[in-house]
Order: C-alpha cells, then sequence, then structure tokens
C-alpha cells in the first residue's frame, strides 16, 4: 500500500488565512513526504495515522476550517499560478468547497473513483458519499455524515414537562414559550456559516439550485425561505435563539450550558455539548430532523469530514494516498476512538455507535443510535457550486447580527449579496 521511508512529521501551525496568504505556506515536499492539510480538530487523525504508519514520511499544516474559505481558494489561486505548493491530502470543513476546489479555475481535486477499490465504495450510502460526486467525479471521501438531528436536553424537557417537537412549526412554539417561561434559556444557533445547512437546507430554500454548469437558481423571496426568515427573526427577537455561532466562545461560555435544543449535526453530541459546552452526561438526546407541516422530514448536512487528494500527487505518492483516504475514512483507531462525528462509512457505523453507547454520555444511546441512522437517509438535495452560500451569510446575517441589527435587516443583506456572489463565479441567476 505504501512505501516504508523515514519518518519526517512536523507541524506548522498555520492561525489564519491572512497568514497563509502573507507566504508561510508550505510547498508540498518532493522526496515522498506527504504533505497534508488539516483544521485543529483533526490533528488527532494525523497523529493516529502517524502512530499506525510510523515510516510514513508526513508534514502537516493546521489551517482555519469552520466553514466558508474564500482565503483558502486564494491560496489555491497562488498555487497554480507558481506551480507548486499544494497540499497532498486536505481536509475540507465545508460541503461548498469541494465545487471550487475540483471545478476550473482552481482544479486541484483528483477524482479518486478509481484509486479505491470497489469493496471501499460500498460501504458508502448513496446519501453519505453524494456531496462528493461533481459531474460524475468522486472528488473527496468523507469521515463523517453530519447530517443534523434535533438535539435536545432530556432532562429539562422531563423536568419542564416538554416532548420533542416533530414539526417546525412546534419547534417555534415551543422556542417562545421556554423564551416566556424559562428566560436566559436557549433553542438555537445562528451566527455560523452552517447556520444556512441548518435551517435554509432542510426548507429546500433555493440559495444555490444547480440549473446547468453555466446557470443558478436563487430565490430567498421563495415561501420555502420566507418561512425560516420569519421564523429565526421571531426567536432572535424573542432572545431565545442565540445571534452567536457555534464556535463562538462567548456562545461556549454563556449560552451553551442553557441551550435547551437546537437542530444541528451528529458532531454536536460529542464536541460541542460534551467538549465545548461541558454539559454533564446523561443529559442529551436526540430526535429525527423537523418536518415544515405537511411535509416529510428533511434535513441538511454540516460539513461532513471532507478529505481530498490532490490531482498534482506524483505517482511515486499515490499508495500513501490511498493508505491516508482509507485510514481516514474507516479505521477504527480514528474514526471510532477518537472521532467525535458519526461516521460515514457503514464500516465503522456499529462500533463508533456502541462505544457511544458504553460512554454513557447520551441519556438514551439506543434512541440516538436509531435517530442518526434513519437521519442519514433524509438528507435534501443540495448542489455544489463555487460560491459559498455560508459564507456569504456569515458577512451579511450573521454580521448583522453581531452589529446588534435584526434578523430580517441582515437578511435583505444575505438577499442582496448572494445572487451577486454567484455573479462573481460567473453564474447566470436564475430566479424561476
Amino acid at each position: 500500500m505504501f512505501s516504508m521511508k523515514k519518518r519526517l512529521f512536523t507541524i506548522a501551525s498555520i492561525a489564519t488565512f491572512g497568514i497563509l496568504l502573507g507566504g508561510c505556506a508550505a510547498t508540498a515536499p518532493d522526496d515522498g513526504t506527504i504533505s497534508i492539510w488539516v483544521d485543529a480538530a483533526r490533528v488527532p487523525a494525523v497523529d493516529a495515522l502517524q502512530a499506525k504508519y510510523p515510516d510514513m514520511k508526513l508534514e502537516v499544516n493546521t489551517i482555519s476550517n469552520t466553514g466558508g474559505s474564500s482565503g483558502l481558494k486564494q491560496q489555491f489561486t497562488l498555487f497554480n499560478q507558481s506551480g507548486e505548493g499544494w497540499p497532498d491530502v486536505i481536509f475540507f470543513g465545508a460541503l461548498d468547497d469541494i465545487a471550487w476546489a475540483a471545478s476550473d479555475p482552481v482544479d486541484y481535486a483528483m477524482d479518486v473513483s478509481s484509486v479505491m477499490s470497489s469493496d471501499y465504495w460500498d460501504g458508502y450510502s448513496d446519501a453519505a458519499i453524494a456531496p462528493c460526486i461533481l459531474d460524475g467525479a468522486t472528488v473527496c471521501v468523507r469521515n463523517d455524515q453530519a447530517q443534523d438531528v434535533l438535539w435536545y436536553n432530556k432532562t429539562m424537557f422531563d423536568q419542564w414537562g416538554y416532548t420533542p417537537p416533530t414539526t417546525w412549526e412546534e419547534y417555534e412554539s415551543l422556542s417562545l414559550d421556554i423564551a416566556d417561561n424559562h428566560p436566559g434559556y436557549f433553542t438555537g444557533l445562528v451566527g455560523d456559516a452552517l447556520t444556512t445547512a441548518r435551517y435554509l437546507w432542510p426548507s429546500e430554500c433555493p440559495t444555490n439550485v444547480r440549473v446547468d454548469a453555466e446557470t443558478v437558481k436563487i430565490d430567498l423571496e421563495d415561501s420555502s425561505c420566507t418561512r425560516v426568515k420569519d421564523m429565526l427573526n421571531t426567536l432572535v427577537e424573542a432572545g431565545v435563539v442565540s445571534a452567536g455561532g457555534a464556535f463562538d466562545s462567548e456562545v461556549a461560555d454563556k449560552v451553551g450550558p442553557n441551550l435547551v435544543m437546537t437542530p444541528g449535526a451528529t458532531w454536536f453530541g460529542n464536541y460541542l455539548f460534551r467538549d465545548t459546552f461541558k454539559v454533564p452526561a446523561g443529559q442529551i438526546s436526540a430526535s429525527l430532523p423537523l418536518a415544515w407541516e405537511g411535509e416529510q422530514p428533511s434535513t441538511g448536512n454540516e460539513g461532513g469530514g471532507l478529505w481530498v487528494a490532490s490531482k498534482h500527487v506524483a505517482d511515486s505518492k499515490l499508495g500513501d494516498v490511498e493508505t491516508i483516504l482509507e485510514f481516514m475514512t474507516t479505521d477504527s483507531s480514528w474514526q471510532v476512538e477518537l472521532s467525535t462525528g458519526f461516521p460515514a462509512h457503514g464500516s465503522v457505523q456499529d462500533a463508533w455507535l456502541a462505544k457511544q453507547a458504553a460512554d454513557g454520555y447520551f441519556a438514551d444511546p439506543d434512541t440516538v443510535s436509531e435517530v442518526f441512522l434513519e437521519a442519514g437517509a433524509m438528507v435534501a438535495p443540495y448542489s455544489l457550486l463555487n460560491y459559498n452560500t455560508g459564507d456569504v451569510y456569515t458577512r451579511t446575517v450573521a454580521a448583522k447580527l453581531a452589529s446588534g441589527g435584526t434578523f430580517a435587516e441582515g437578511w435583505e443583506d444575505f438577499a442582496s449579496e448572494l445572487p451577486k456572489e454567484a455573479k462573481t463565479f460567473g453564474y447566470t441567476v436564475a430566479t424561476k
């Protein structure tokens, strides 16, 4: 699978994309060393990889990767201009990054459909691997699926006599009840780039519908969009949905411990509630994704561990690259023992769920397991395009909320800027 080499393992920390653009990025070595770029949460995965393959030569850069990466795209454009510098393998935290990484003018992502074995691909459900398939090419592999569910604090629900909502209308009503009767508690987060996946995607709001290679549909006046806007504007004004984001330190300190419920990815359970918000064991549970009244349950997908290999990798490194991709998606030393997210590859799902039950963190692990498995098949269709919807949301809605404005005011900016963003990438924008 790979050639045995002298161990080389260095970690160069790149704190921000601003520094990265300033020329501190490492050029992928040509001495058999594999250059890997990961976010901080994936550094343990690389440690586990190195422990299993101590003679594989690795050079690792840590990058910021919390959704929205226009700076990273600029860096890859510079690599293309210079003809060097691309990492051999990279972890992307946002689905939209796959589109620009695999398309002109960046054209970085390798089609790995023939690199990995047929048995390997059998481990993915259609829903799990769908975000990695672009124009017939498989341009990434996934370590977790990150499908959204409804997380809730079962201890608080039981204490207050609540049952988990099954529709968005019930979610809004219950949130307002909590605002009135339990001030200081929260039922959602809308201040980060993944908010669009959390709320707009499940409603099938047309923010990025691919009509053809040159045309996208964007219509934020569609009722599937305005119902979300109206709901979130109401809940933010009521003070029960936080204007902060999932990765904000202030949210971790002041909101997270009082987060009664929220739609969120499967990794919210361990990564946010357990490790970041420090909610005690035995309190957190999950229920199925919400439905709009009269419609089937549908859900979004917040990231999901997208590993991409460079098409510039030399043939001599392909064996190592295959080993890395397979390890990051199927090896239990990472996927079961260390990863906080529900695995996308079926070969390790049962073991991961069993570990969650043994760990005893969730209030009712059997229910959580069933919900994770069912929600994986409820992910709504989503078009991967060169512009990043979440990035635009962050610059408009999240920025407006941070400056004291309303959600509705931020939405006006979002509706204005999103079509402009699409056009800067050469798309023709249709509204119907």
